[in-house]
């Protein structure tokens, strides 16, 4: 059977594994990946018999979550997309008040992450993610670059997930096999394996997506057009193959397994 990435599958039974030493690591990496994704929702909705809405509201961030995630976004090309089209300023002008309301609104949601003592880390992140961008944009004076950092960070997601095809550990395998109790054992499954193996390559097909979609507006300076599908691409896109990953699963691991009966 062809890999995906161009190299052989081994056989499950045929002695060719990978070492102890590399199934060790994998399994060390495997239950990291997995306790994050549990304390994220993933793992209660990876194991849904039927897919619930609430769950897959928690596994995207909680309504919380996703305002975190697109207001200060919204904002940014809100203020700014008014400033330079109705207002009439120019784009360097109006680059700084629209920065300064998308990071006004991070510092916001983090303090209230703090002062209502829920997890801030998501809250942190993004804000420091608001920061970075900001100061990139204020330090080229390029309303466009507020986008950038989002850009390596897609292409680093991409470039683990064709890493572990090719040393045929699949990285979203790893995960859903922790979560649903299979630890690695869903190697040595040759339809679970396939099914690991396509998951990552969907994954891979999401960030490699926004950027083919994105980079263009970035590269013709298009601000207002590269914003609104960085929203589009974001949260939506995300839970939408979140929900395809759920159907895959749920398709390859039966009720039992689930259930953990």
């Amino acid at each position: 059977m062809t890999h995906p990435t161009g190299a052989e599958h081994p056989e499950p039974d045929d002695g060719q594994d990978a070492s102890d030493e590399s199934r060790t690591e994998a399994g060390e990496f495997g239950r990291a990946f997995a306790a994050a994704a549990e304390k994220s929702g993933l793992g209660a909705l990876a194991r849904d018999e039927k897919l619930s809405g609430r769950d897959l509201l928690v596994a995207v961030g909680g309504v919380r979550g996703i305002l975190e995630a697109l207001l200060p976004g919204l904002v940014f090309l809100v203020v700014y997309s008014s400033l330079t089209s109705f207002a009439g300023q120019d784009p360097q002008t109006a680059l700084v008040p629209a920065l300064i309301a998308s990071v006004g609104l991070a510092v916001v949601f983090t303090v209230v992450r703090v002062a209502t003592k829920g997890q801030p880390t998501q809250a942190i992140a993004g804000l420091i993610g608001v920061l970075a961008s900001a100061a990139l944009a204020l330090w080229t004076g390029r309303a466009e670059d507020n986008y950038v950092l989002g850009f390596f960070t897609n292409a680093a997601y991409a470039l683990a997930l064709l890493v572990s095809l090719f040393v045929k550990w699949p990285a979203i395998g790893l995960i859903v096999g922790f979560l649903m109790g299979d630890g690695v054992a869903w190697r040595n499954d040759r339809r679970k394996y396939r099914a690991m193996q396509f998951l990552t390559l969907v994954w891979i097909g999401l960030f490699v997506a926004r950027l083919a979609v994105q980079l263009p507006f970035y590269f013709a300076g298009n601000v207002e057009a590269l914003g609104a599908f960085r929203l589009l691409m974001g949260v939506p896109l995300y839970a939408l193959v979140l929900v395809f990953s759920w159907l895959v699963v749920r398709a390859v691991y039966p009720s039992s397994a689930r259930s953990g009966e």
